[in-house]
């Protein structure tokens, strides 16, 4: 749980030390606007930009009950914040399990990719698919 907010809390307190240093130049705006891009970024790498996470096994649950998309990710990882931004909306129709919360989870990824933990990792009708283009779990999104 710890290590998903290492990188946020790295990226305020780089962004604390830059706006402090504008500040102390007699630049308030350039402080506010280091500030403000370092909470921005910090915000965008933190577990809070992703729906709420469920385990491993209460996802696939409720997919063999729905039909839709198991997304498996981590915080930090930017391909998983990409999938996240370009499915929009629509995130909150798969289920997503974060795979450093839940060791079952990351056994799974480690299954379908051959023992790394890439992610993301879609699984589909029981089907895994690793770093999927976000246009197609989109489409999968869609069907259920």
């Amino acid at each position: 749980m710890m290590r998903a907010w290492i990188l946020p809390v790295l990226l305020l307190l780089c962004g604390v030390l830059a706006a402090a240093g504008r500040a102390a130049a007699a630049s308030p705006g350039g402080a506010v606007a280091f500030l403000l891009l370092f909470v921005l970024l910090a915000a965008a790498t933190s577990p809070l930009v992703f729906p709420r996470s469920t385990g491993a096994a209460e996802a696939r649950r409720r997919a063999a009950a729905d039909g839709r998309p198991v997304v498996y990710w981590r915080p930090g990882c930017a391909y998983c914040l990409r999938l996240r931004v370009r499915l929009g909306d629509r995130a909150h129709r798969a289920h997503w399990v974060d795979i450093w919360r839940d060791p079952a989870a990351a056994a799974v990824v480690r299954e379908a990719t051959g023992g790394d933990e890439t992610v993301p990792t879609v699984v589909v009708a029981g089907r895994a698919h690793v770093n999927p283009d976000p246009a197609w779990v989109r489409e999968q999104l869609a069907r259920r």
